[in-house]
């Protein structure tokens, strides 16, 4: 089935997401939507975050996706539910395929979920890694300056290993092996949060795994892209395409990239 895959988020984050699609099923075309003029989505109320995840999978639907991800944590936790119940094809959130990845990894069931405001307060991981491991010890921590140093392009200098260092202090006195990196926008500062917190650490992103989860369920429903011609992916931004695009330009590794610019209705 040669349909694009929807993938949606509140910027820029989903793109970590999107590339590790790319990277797995090459031959598949993605439409990515980065809600760029709202983020970021953690400080926002449940309300409102349903309503502009709905306002962005309604779009995809009329470009008829054959599947769509939740590249937000924080609009899976509280959309999922919701549009995997009215959508005419699949929806995969972020957070189970987090929790997983955390799981296989940890040794000591000792496992740190940084988020935003929106996600540590849903619990939504919490809940996804005890049905996995119910001894786990789950230790949230929101993040709030994370997102807009990702937005902002300007996540590359020492200052941004000053403010994720700073961000991450809480943890200092804290027990844990394994970090789950629950904002798809963080896994661009991976590098600055892996220093923070130590080498011996595992800090692990979903994108791989949300990966895994879109071939399994376009495998079994045999819907993988069949078409020779090469994906022609599209990229939209509610806010500024400039920044949109040097960011992903950059993360994606492709500067031939078809970026346009979407507005919703109020």
């Amino acid at each position: 089935m040669n349909a694009p895959i929807g993938v949606i988020d509140s910027g820029v984050g989903g793109l970590t997401v999107a590339k590790a699609i790319m990277e797995l099923l090459p031959n598949e075309t993605i439409y990515y939507i980065g809600d760029t003029a709202r983020c970021p989505y953690g400080p926002r109320t449940k309300q409102e975050v349903r309503n502009f995840t709905w306002q962005m999978a309604k779009v995809l639907e009329k470009k008829n996706v054959k599947m769509l991800v939740i590249a937000c944590n924080t609009a899976t936790a509280v959309a999922l539910e919701s549009l995997q119940k009215h959508m005419p094809f699949p929806v995969l959130g972020v957070i189970n395929a987090g929790a997983r990845a955390a799981i296989k990894k940890t040794k000591r069931n000792e496992v740190v979920v940084l988020a935003t405001e929106g996600t540590v307060k849903s619990g939504a991981y919490e809940q996804a890694v005890k049905s996995l491991a119910t001894k786990a010890t789950i230790i949230p921590l929101a993040c709030p300056t994370f997102v807009p140093l990702v937005e902002s392009g300007e996540y590359e200098g020492q200052f941004s290993y000053d403010l994720v260092a700073k961000g991450l202090k809480p943890l200092e006195d804290e027990r844990f092996d394994t970090v789950i990196l629950g904002c798809t926008h963080y896994p661009i500062l991976q590098k600055q949060i892996e220093a923070a917190v130590g080498p011996h650490v595992h800090v692990l992103s979903s994108a791989e795994e949300t990966a895994k989860d879109v071939e399994a369920i376009l495998s079994y429903k045999g819907q993988l892209r069949t078409d020779v011609e090469p994906p022609k992916h599209i990229l939209y931004a509610s806010g500024s395409v400039p920044i949109f695009r040097s960011i992903a330009e950059r993360w994606l590794e492709n500067d031939e990239l078809d970026i346009r610019k979407i507005t919703f209705e109020k």
